[in-house]
């Protein structure tokens, strides 16, 4: 006699388990074979922000060049800058010099060239030190509110109260026409506008789930505002660095443009178009213009590199 053969097929599936079905996404993505994707380095968001935007590439190259001037431009000027030479006065731009001669025979290039350190410099030095003043003050004052609150925003609106370049020539006024005191006249008109941002960022995001979330994790206040708020408003802070550094520099060159700030022999920006205003009408344009162009493209610079620094540091932004 023969055994009853089976029915059932020979390799049934066994019932699905619940367990192993919801852990099998898990497992097949840490499988060899699926390598998740990295997040991006500093280096490749820099340069995606830099080559979606033209302009913004050309605005990096150009404040590039102009670090690069003052780093090492005053150690490869062709002439002395404050050498003079009257039988070359007033000569127009020429291979011998490139941007014409002044009324003095001075070289008009090596001059601007030279003058770019010090009008960075002192724009550099006045934006650092209202930025660090600044942004804690309005980081206090829209974190712990209170009167705290109210003596900053006092102070930022009695700033705020005068015309800031009528205010700067006043400090300069009184204090001297040093360096030192243009920095600090600077750094004063600028200040209420890292206050401004600062407690306005603060008082939107005080209250948001992140905050929260690390003051029950067992963080204090402090921690709270240096670890978890000032990184969420550093990208908006330093779009108004950026601006700022244009405004510092116009204004270092209106107050030497009116004889209130650096000193003439010194090479400067203001001063060098001041000295030309008056060679305007009678011809010799080149005396102004070249001092004035620099300038202007100094500024046009840090005021188109705004919304890169506000792309590279804002981390919602990094794709």
């Amino acid at each position: 006699m023969h055994a009853p053969v089976s029915t059932a097929p020979p390799n049934t599936a066994a019932p699905a388990d619940p367990v192993a079905a919801a852990l099998a996404p898990t497992a097949a993505a840490a499988s060899p074979g699926l390598v998740p994707l990295a997040p991006p380095t500093a280096w490749q968001h820099a340069r995606h922000v830099l080559a979606e935007n033209p302009v913004t590439l050309a605005a990096a190259l150009l404040f590039a060049l102009f670090v690069l001037t003052a780093l090492v431009g005053p150690a490869l000027v062709p002439y002395d800058p404050l050498a003079t030479n009257a039988g070359a006065a007033l000569q127009p731009p020429s291979a011998a010099h490139w941007f014409g001669t002044d009324a003095l025979g001075r070289d008009i290039y090596s001059r601007t060239v030279v003058a770019t350190r010090l009008d960075l410099g002192i724009a550099v030095a006045a934006v650092a030190l209202s930025f660090v003043v600044g942004l804690p003050l309005g980081l206090a004052a829209g974190f712990f509110g209170g009167w705290w609150d109210a003596a900053v925003t006092r102070l930022s609106d009695t700033i705020m109260a005068f015309p800031l370049f009528v205010l700067a020539m006043g400090i300069v006024a009184a204090l001297g026409n040093t360096v030192g005191n243009i920095v600090l006249a600077t750094a004063i008109i600028n200040l209420p506008f890292y206050v401004r941002v600062a407690r306005a960022e603060t008082n939107v995001r005080r209250s948001a789930g992140f905050v929260e979330a690390a003051r029950l994790s067992g963080n204090s206040e402090w921690r709270i505002l240096g670890m978890h708020l000032l990184p969420n408003i550093l990208p908006p802070a330093m779009v108004q660095v950026s601006l700022n550094m244009g405004w510092a520099i116009l204004n270092a060159a209106g107050l030497s443009f009116i004889g209130l700030g650096v000193r003439p022999p010194t090479p400067e920006w203001g001063i060098l178009v001041a000295e030309g205003a008056q060679f305007i009408v009678s011809g010799e344009w080149w005396v102004s213009f070249f001092p004035g162009m620099v300038l202007m493209l100094a500024v046009f610079s840090f005021n188109l590199l705004g919304d890169a620094l506000r792309d590279l540091l804002d981390p919602r932004r990094r794709t």
